[in-house]
């Protein structure tokens, strides 16, 4: 997943930076939520039931950003979009992590260390390629 974002423009949310659409935003910061009320850890059989839920259009939440800030809503989102939009990235980007041994998905900061480590590299390379800081 490539990251297009504006520095003198941040959003203030950084979900907004990582996902297109408010829809997906809305999902992301839904499934946070949901790992987060089950301790930070759900089972594989607990994320498809949570993916069931939503692509039936059967998840109820309060929303609490934007325009719909505070309102009772019935989300819908389709569950292959879902594998493919939300978690698969999530878990490539270092947000989500995956134990294949306890089958269970955790919420990880892993993609914080991995922007650190963007930024290190950057400056290596402008480094080897003859930058000095000023």
């Amino acid at each position: 997943m490539v990251i297009l974002f504006d520095r003198f423009n941040f959003p203030s949310d950084v979900f907004a930076i990582i996902f297109a659409t408010d829809q997906q935003i809305i999902v992301a910061k839904e499934l946070i939520k949901y790992m987060l009320e089950n301790n930070s850890e759900v089972t594989k059989t607990q994320m498809s039931l949570f993916a069931t839920k939503l692509h039936d259009g059967e998840y109820e939440t309060t929303l609490e950003d934007g325009q719909y800030h505070k309102k009772r809503a019935k989300l819908s989102y389709n569950k292959r979009q879902f594998y493919d939009r939300i978690l698969t990235p999530m878990k490539s980007m270092g947000l989500v992590k995956y134990d294949m041994y306890k089958k269970t998905y955790r919420i990880s900061t892993d993609f914080s260390n991995a922007l650190m480590r963007i930024g290190v590299m950057w400056k290596e390379r402008l480094k080897r390629m003859g930058y000095k800081e000023p």
